[in-house]
């Protein structure tokens, strides 16, 4: 079932997912009965340690939902953990050259193997026996390799990066990558609004999956798929558990001629 995303992407399909903070054990059931394929888990801004994570990424896994884990950093040895956790795709942040994106595509599909053979191996520099080669396709058959592009640095970079071997697809961070512009959090700009199409395009020219993640409206999910992204990650339970109960209690507030005002994140009742 988890290959079936990766080969949903390399066809050029959807993907429907949203990111998960919480460690709660109802959570899984929760996202399976909204028919997600993907679940995104955040370690690298969310306090997850992995034996959290690796609770994540099984129940996800047991529910057929591929679990998909954004490490804090880019290290190969992260990349891998997060795998041994039961995490089918990596996503590693901020990449801006080439040799980050060489190292996660080696941590994700040719574990075990490490260090300066891997490196000969991946560089071209020496050939990989055939016998290793069919092995370490199939110990990470389904893994998804994925790059966070969130930089102008990256922006620059753009066709070295996604031309990288391996690399499966691009997740487009558009909040670090607003203020990286010098328009932070202007989503609707028209110089970020251009970064993201040239991203989109970019990608899918080189038969990459993309998408962006937002936890706004859905709306700027379809803009974005209607410009040809595939990945959608829309959302997180907090921010989709905050929106409904807001909107549910003021509705039953203003149905018992309460007034209600938010200070800070914190609501008021005047």
């Amino acid at each position: 079932m988890h290959i079936e995303v990766l080969d949903k992407l390399k066809n050029g399909q959807n993907v429907y997912g949203t990111c998960i903070t919480s460690t709660g054990p109802m959570w899984p059931s929760a996202v399976k009965r909204a028919g997600l394929d993907f679940v995104f888990i955040d370690t690298e801004h969310i306090p997850l340690g992995r034996p959290e994570l690796a609770v994540l990424c099984q129940q996800f896994r047991n529910l057929n939902i591929t679990p998909i884990v954004r490490i804090p950093c880019p290290d190969p040895y992260l990349a891998c953990q997060a795998i041994d956790c039961g995490a089918k795709g990596v996503v590693a942040p901020y990449l801006e050259t080439t040799d980050q994106v060489l190292e996660l595509v080696g941590a994700v599909k040719y574990r075990p193997l490490k260090g300066e053979l891997l490196n000969g191996y991946l560089r071209g520099d020496i050939p990989m026996p055939s016998d290793l080669r069919a092995y370490t396709e199939k110990f990470n058959a389904g893994n998804i390799c994925i790059a966070n592009i969130e930089s102008v640095p990256a922006l620059d970079r753009l066709d070295s990066l996604l031309s990288v071997p391996g690399l499966d697809a691009v997740f487009i961070g558009p909040h670090d990558l607003s203020v990286s512009m010098g328009l932070p959090e202007q989503y609707d700009h028209p110089e970020f609004e251009k970064a993201v199409t040239h991203i989109i395009h970019t990608c899918r020219a080189k038969g990459l999956a993309v998408g962006i993640h937002f936890s706004l409206e859905p709306d700027r999910q379809i803009r974005w798929m209607d410009e040809g992204a595939n990945i959608v990650v829309h959302s997180f339970d907090i921010a989709l558990f905050t929106q409904r109960l807001t909107h549910d209690m003021n509705m039953i507030r203003e149905a018992a001629g309460d007034k209600f005002r938010q200070e800070d994140g914190a609501g008021l009742i005047v």
